[in-house]
């Protein structure tokens, strides 16, 4: 197990450092309710005060009841700053929009509400020069379980190297409630969504490999297929380069 008083400590000055490259002046973050960016908006507050937490419900029920809930006991808890902005008009006017000139498969449609999230923390960090906090642990990127362009985007990310596993770890070190830490992980991308029912691994058997290699064969066999179609969300766009 890791020293979280020490990776607290490290993290907390990365962020600092990051914020005093940039001149910024304050961080904005999703707060879902969820383990993630629970995390982060405890180690954004030890940073920076001026740390700003947006809930934004986007059609799920689950969005607004539970999720909601549990993002406003954690604001409470460790002080940050909460606002809510609802895009679920904006959601569906904007897949009337689209489905006017394309059909979109429902994986597509489930990938907006992340989109408009990410558009709507870098208005808000664009109007109050702030950065965007990125939420996404180490299990999710290595198994390419975010959104491109949408949760995926961020100017920077201190958990990026934490497992799912640690991450649980991290937030009962620093106290956080109980009911962020004990519900199943998921996206609230629809209701009844669930991470591991969504990837059909567990985070489990995720970290295990990643930390070790290994792992049951059948698990196996998933984490590594997403692992593979994935890649490109890893990497940063192909540039064309002239050769001479």
């Amino acid at each position: 197990m890791r020293d979280y008083e020490i990776e607290t400590e490290k993290r907390v000055a990365f962020i600092k450092g990051v914020l005093k490259s940039a001149g910024a002046s304050g961080i904005v973050l999703g707060n879902s309710g969820g383990k993630d960016c629970a995390l982060v908006s405890i180690l954004c507050k030890l940073a920076c005060e001026d740390t700003l937490g947006l809930i934004m419900p986007c059609c799920s029920e689950q969005n607004y009841g539970q999720d909601m809930t549990d993002a406003v006991i954690l604001a409470k808890q460790y002080g940050v700053e909460t606002r809510v902005i609802d895009l679920s008009g904006v959601r569906e006017e904007f897949l009337k929009a689209v489905s006017e000139s394309a059909r979109i498969s429902d994986s597509v449609i489930a990938n907006i509400s992340p989109r408009l999230r990410m558009t709507a923390l870098y208005s808000v960090a664009a109007s109050e020069n702030r950065l965007v906090a990125g939420t996404g642990n180490r299990s999710e990127i290595f198994m390419g379980y975010f959104t491109k362009w949408g949760d995926g985007a961020y100017d920077f990310n201190p958990i990026n190297d934490l497992t799912v596993t640690e991450v649980y770890e991290f937030l009962r070190f620093h106290n956080a409630p109980p009911s962020i830490i004990d519900k199943a992980p998921s996206a609230g991308l629809f209701d009844g969504q669930t991470d591991e029912g969504e990837m059909g691994v567990t985070y489990k058997s995720i970290d295990e490999y990643i930390l070790t290699g290994k792992t049951d064969l059948a698990s196996l066999e998933i984490i590594e297929k997403f692992h593979r179609s994935s890649e490109h969300k890893r990497r940063w766009q192909a540039l064309y380069e002239a050769k001479s």
